[in-house]
């Protein structure tokens, strides 16, 4: 007695049965630890964004849920990352990062905030998640209180530690940057050490040596009198 023809299920036919969540999901992030850990973040942002502000393929943000599972909503063990970046994505606004409606993209590079409730979990599971799900090249982990800063690139699906310059510096890769503490903040460096400014730190510089160009200025006209005088010749 001949047996029934089974068919095995083509890639279609199992793609088309997976029930995909909606791609417009709200962002589901627990309030931050402290001032210091919201000031931080926004300070990472607004860096970043300013140093690349003439790109438009790149999306930078912090405390937003990453949504990696087409087969749940949200991952019980896992909340966004406190900041992360994004290559090769369009810039503009969203209401959480939904991996399956942005082509399949992790973050090039994460930014963990440590605290005493969130440290082991930092360290631990989300640094897990990182290496063998997101895939993301580099990961850096900041205590903005005791100012406790490492870094890991991802090299052959492993997590290696970042050896860092003499300074303490951790070159990102995937940035161009490097990232230090200054004055108690995270910061990023250029490569050849020059601090990444907000836009009024700039303003700030500028007129920082405009004011002591003018002092100068002023003393070598001083002294310049002082001569003329010193030779019978009124400076006037």
């Amino acid at each position: 007695m001949s047996q029934p023809l089974t068919t095995t299920p083509s890639v279609k036919d199992v793609t088309e049965s997976i029930i995909f969540p909606p791609g417009d999901i709200y962002s589901d992030e627990p309030p931050l630890e402290s001032d210091l850990h919201r000031e931080q973040i926004d300070l990472l942002i607004r860096l970043i964004k300013w140093w690349w502000c003439d790109r438009e393929d790149f999306y930078a943000t912090g405390n937003l849920t990453i949504y990696f599972s087409p087969n749940q909503k949200k991952s019980e063990e896992f909340r966004g990352p406190d900041f992360f970046v994004v290559l090769d994505a369009e810039k503009k606004d969203r209401k959480s990062w939904v991996v399956w409606q942005e082509n399949g993209k992790y973050p090039n590079v994460i930014i963990e905030l440590l605290s005493d409730s969130t440290a082991s979990v930092d360290k631990g599971l989300k640094k897990q998640i990182y290496q063998n799900i997101f895939r993301t090249p580099d990961y850096f982990w900041f205590d903005p209180n005791n100012l406790e800063l490492q870094g890991f690139h991802l090299l052959d699906g492993q997590y290696q530690d970042l050896v860092p310059t003499e300074s303490g510096w951790f070159w990102s890769q995937q940035l161009g940057l490097y990232l230090a503490v200054y004055f108690g903040k995270l910061r990023f460096f250029t490569p050849d050490g020059q601090l990444v400014m907000l836009p009024e730190e700039e303003a700030n510089q500028q007129l920082e040596q405009a004011n002591q160009q003018l002092e100068e200025e002023r003393q070598r006209a001083a002294i310049l009198a002082e001569r003329l005088r010193a030779a019978g010749i009124d400076p006037e």
